[in-house]
C-alpha cells in the first residue's frame, strides 16, 4: 500500500460493519433489517447522515438521552444501508457544525461528547441542510438524512425553496424527525407542492421514547423506497 495514500473508511474498519455489530446494538440492528425487508429495501445501498437541532429548546432531550437514543437507532439502520460503520454527524442551530462520524467501535455517549463544544443556537434548517449536501458530495448515490428539530425553522420560505432544489439537484432524501409538539411545519414539508420528486418524509417523535424502534424504522422505510423509485426515473439517483 502507498504510505502517503489518504487513508479511507475501509482503511479503518477492513471488517464489513454487518460483522462487528457491537452487543448494544444488536436488537436495533434486527429491528431495521426486519423494517428494511418489509419494505423491500433489503440489500440497498445509501449514504446515511444524521443532523442535529441545537438551539436552546432543545436541551431537555439532549439531557434525558433522547438525541443519544436517536443516533444509536440510524447507526444501527447504516448498519443495513452503509458498509462503513460510519454516520456523519453534524449540528445545527444559528449555523451548521460538521463533527466527524458516529462510530461502530465509539458510539456510546457520543452525544454527549460532541454537542457541548458548540453553542445552543436558533433553528436554522437551511444551514443543517446545506451541510448534509456538502457532505454527500453532490454525488448520485442514494442519500439518506436524518434531519431532527424540536421545532419551527427561522425562514420557513428559504427552507420550503431549499428542500424543492435538493428535490431536482440532489440524490438525498430527508427524514425529518420531529421532537416536542411544535413541529407542525414538519407536516407542511411532507406534503410540499412543486417539487420534482417527493423527497421528504415526517416522523413524529412528539414523546420520542414511545416511539418504537420498528414505528421509527417503518416510518423512514416506506417513503425512501417511494423515492428511490421516482428519484430513479428521473435521473436524480443514478
Amino acid at each position: 500500500m502507498n504510505p502517503f495514500r489518504k487513508k479511507t473508511a475501509a482503511d479503518r474498519h477492513p471488517v464489513p460493519a454487518c460483522d462487528r455489530v457491537p452487543a448494544g446494538l444488536v436488537s436495533l440492528t434486527k429491528a431495521a433489517g426486519i423494517s428494511l425487508t418489509k419494505a423491500g429495501l433489503e440489500g440497498q445501498r445509501a449514504a446515511v447522515q444524521l443532523v442535529l437541532d441545537h438551539s436552546g429548546s432543545m436541551s431537555t432531550f439532549y439531557e434525558a438521552g433522547a438525541v443519544q437514543r436517536l443516533a444509536e437507532q440510524v447507526l444501527a439502520l447504516s448498519v443495513h444501508l452503509d458498509d462503513d460503520g460510519l454516520v456523519p454527524l453534524s449540528y445545527f442551530g444559528t449555523r451548521a457544525s460538521r463533527m466527524g462520524d458516529i462510530d461502530l467501535d465509539d458510539y456510546v455517549g457520543v452525544i454527549e461528547r460532541t454537542h457541548r463544544r458548540i453553542s445552543w443556537g436558533s433553528t436554522d434548517y437551511v444551514a443543517g441542510m446545506k451541510a448534509a449536501v456538502e457532505r454527500h458530495g453532490h454525488s448520485t448515490r442514494p442519500g439518506l438524512v436524518i434531519f431532527q428539530t424540536d421545532g419551527n425553522p427561522d425562514d420557513r420560505a428559504a427552507t420550503e425553496a431549499y428542500l424543492r432544489a435538493t428535490a431536482a439537484d440532489e440524490a438525498i432524501f430527508w427524514a425529518f424527525v420531529g421532537f416536542g409538539y411544535n413541529t407542525s411545519f414538519l407536516r407542511t414539508l411532507d406534503d410540499l407542492a412543486g417539487r420534482a420528486v417527493d423527497n421528504a418524509a415526517f416522523i413524529n417523535a412528539s414523546a420520542p421514547w414511545e416511539l418504537t424502534d420498528a414505528e421509527l424504522y417503518d416510518a423512514i422505510s416506506r417513503p425512501f423506497r417511494a423515492w428511490l423509485r421516482a428519484a430513479a426515473s428521473v435521473g436524480v439517483v443514478r
